[in-house]
């Protein structure tokens, strides 16, 4: 067997902005395998600035594993234990590679199109403007869940534009999600959580930074909104460590992204402890390319959770991979008559 790996920088539409800051650009990976005249691809979708694995050895533990893949997945995945998005990128490469169609990693009925998959439309951080016009383009599409990132503009602004949305949409019709990518201050976020309170709700990611657990248990027991951990996850590594986590906070909900939290074997060992202590859970994209998502998509709908998730990022790029996925009326498709247009010399 033979292992690469291949840089590339999908480029943005438009700029995209979050409490981090805007972002234009962003870096992706892939791994390819090669076996018996078959290859296999994975992504390894690192978000510099978020991600665990955001260091400055990431390349080198990149060729480490090409040089090393004989190893085996299930080796490698605990040889790659602080690179979760590579973790995440060897799983996807070895099902590839031993799948009868490298784009097919789990077949069901959604890679059949019989069914397909519930999403949230993702609202960009911007002025009041631009965010007001991605909403009514949301709600236009057919959206029956939209996600806010919130936190940049000033917050009476956020507020105004909830009050828009259920000026005209009630909860039953539209199911809001807010995320503050941890922008509250520890002060003020209850008192921003109350005031969010009364617009119907229906969840907060992450409402203050990572890392406060007392705090961030003292605001799951008092919220009037269900809190979503997401950042918070980043980083915990054993499954002792994430249960002691989710048993000090207890939040209502967390959001597993597959390359954040070591591919789909960390993301279901955290699956099985939040539904052992009654805590939802759905899963997100971290802004991958088509390749990526089509593989998270694929094993997300076997998971049978019926909650909209966060899979509706294939269009942010001019340069992604034109796929058989398909957003309409709120749900993910995969169109099976539709070909990959995806080129494996194209990656050198």
């Amino acid at each position: 067997m033979i292992a690469t790996y291949h840089k590339y920088l999908l480029d943005f539409k438009r700029p995209s902005g979050t409490s981090r800051g805007v972002l234009t650009q962003k870096e992706t990976w892939f791994i390819v395998l090669e076996e018996n005249d078959k290859k296999g691809i994975g992504e390894c979708g690192i978000l510099r600035g978020l991600s665990i694995d955001d260091r400055d050895d990431y390349e080198e533990k990149l060729k480490w594993t090409c040089q090393n893949i004989h190893l085996g997945e299930e080796q490698l995945w605990y040889e790659l234990i602080e690179f979760p998005s590579i973790q995440s990128g060897v799983e996807m490469a070895f099902k590839s590679l031993q799948s009868e169609n490298p784009f097919v990693l789990f077949p069901s009925d959604f890679t059949n199109s019989t069914k397909s998959i519930p999403i949230n439309g993702l609202v960009w951080m911007g002025d009041e403007q631009f965010m007001k016009d991605q909403i009514e383009e949301k709600l236009a599409q057919g959206f029956h869940c939209i996600k806010l990132k919130i936190g940049a503009i000033d917050f009476q602004k956020e507020l105004d534009l909830l009050r828009f949305i259920r000026q005209n949409f009630d909860a039953k019709t539209i199911e809001i999600r807010v995320d503050a990518n941890g922008a509250f201050s520890e002060s003020l976020a209850l008192n921003k959580l109350n005031q969010l309170s009364g617009y119907e709700i229906h969840s907060i990611e992450q409402p203050i930074a990572k890392n406060q657990t007392d705090t961030m248990s003292l605001l799951c027991k008092t919220t009037p909104i269900p809190i979503a951990l997401d950042e918070e996850l980043i980083g915990v590594f054993s499954i002792e460590q994430k249960e002691t986590l989710l048993q000090k906070i207890k939040p209502q909900y967390i959001i597993l992204k597959p390359s954040f939290v070591g591919g789909f074997r960390g993301t279901k060992q955290w699956i099985e402890l939040a539904e052992k202590y009654n805590i939802g859970w759905w899963i997100t994209s971290a802004l991958e390319s088509n390749i990526g998502l089509n593989a998270i998509a694929q094993w997300t709908f076997l998971q049978n959770n019926s909650m909209p998730q966060g899979l509706g990022t294939g269009a942010l790029y001019n340069n992604n991979f034109d796929s058989p996925l398909l957003v309409s009326e709120g749900q993910l498709w995969y169109q099976k008559d539709v070909d990959w247009k995806f080129d494996f010399n194209n990656l050198q």
